[in-house]
């Protein structure tokens, strides 16, 4: 089966960029490029789900969440 994942990539100050998955608490990567990055949450994402098939426990569904943009005055 194939699933899809929303990830959120942050770009680093030393360089690179940081990546997670919102719906999948811990799961995280870094990698150098967008690109590595991506390959680096997706093979995180996967070993995860091992994870949790492996504790019997369900994959998070994407529809369980919101997302919402939040201003705060500086």
């Amino acid at each position: 089966m194939l699933r899809r994942f929303r990830v959120i990539l942050e770009t680093n100050e030393e360089g690179g960029y940081t990546v997670w998955v919102p719906v999948l608490p811990g799961c995280i990567s870094e990698g150098d490029t967008r690109e590595e990055a991506l390959s680096n949450i997706k093979e995180a994402i996967e070993l995860y789900l091992e994870s949790l098939d492996a504790d019997g426990e369900p994959i998070p569904a994407e529809e369980s969440f919101e997302e919402a943009v939040v201003e705060v005055a500086v």
